[in-house]
């Protein structure tokens, strides 16, 4: 069990909001999610953490592909839905997903991704799914996303974090430049992992 002030401090990150879903034998299931993350820049990996105990697990496993749509902040609804197990709600909103390609996939949403397993590793109560982005289809792409944290619940993203024009990064360029330091302003600026 996790000490309250510790969860409390893991509940300050704030993620995007996605749905996992996968078909095997016929059989749709599908969760929410904001533990869904980009693992690598070289190549397009992802990966997904989804409990056991969830009726999408099996699903998964046997599919060996799933599918992840990226919501769009007005999607709260469908985030909602998938949030519980869907055996609750005795799978009856199937308007919450749309066959793509052969996999369920949330209507209008910002994207999707079509995701091969590579690996799994167990992880105490959940087991990460490593896998590899074969195709994709643009939604929405203009729209907002929806985000969700632990402490602050479900938000919809908002201004930007800095003004048009202004950027530490190039600041800082300058001030090496003014320095008498080679500064390539081209070198890529991601952030490392």
């Amino acid at each position: 069990m996790i000490d309250p002030k510790l969860k409390r401090a893991l509940g300050q990150m704030i993620r995007g909001v996605q749905v996992v879903a996968a078909v095997h034998d016929g059989l749709v299931r599908a969760y929410c999610s904001h533990w869904i993350s980009q693992v690598s820049f070289e190549d397009p990996i992802v990966m997904a953490s989804v409990s056991p105990k969830h009726d999408t697990h099996p699903v998964m496993a046997a599919a060996g592909v799933f599918s992840v749509s990226i919501l769009a902040g007005d999607q709260i609804d469908a985030g909602q839905y998938f949030s519980y197990p869907g055996r609750r709600f005795r799978y009856i909103a199937e308007e919450y997903l749309e066959m793509v390609d052969g996999l369920p996939v949330v209507p209008d949403c910002i994207a999707w991704l079509r995701c091969e397993t590579l690996e799994r590793k167990e992880m105490f109560d959940h087991e990460l799914f490593f896998a590899r982005v074969t195709d994709y289809g643009y939604g929405r792409l203009k729209e907002p996303p929806l985000l969700y944290s632990a402490r602050h619940g479900w938000r919809v993203t908002g201004e930007r974090a800095r003004k048009p024009g202004d950027s530490i990064r190039d600041r800082l360029l300058s001030r090496l430049e003014d320095a008498g330091y080679d500064v390539d302003p081209t070198e890529n600026d991601e952030p490392e992992g």
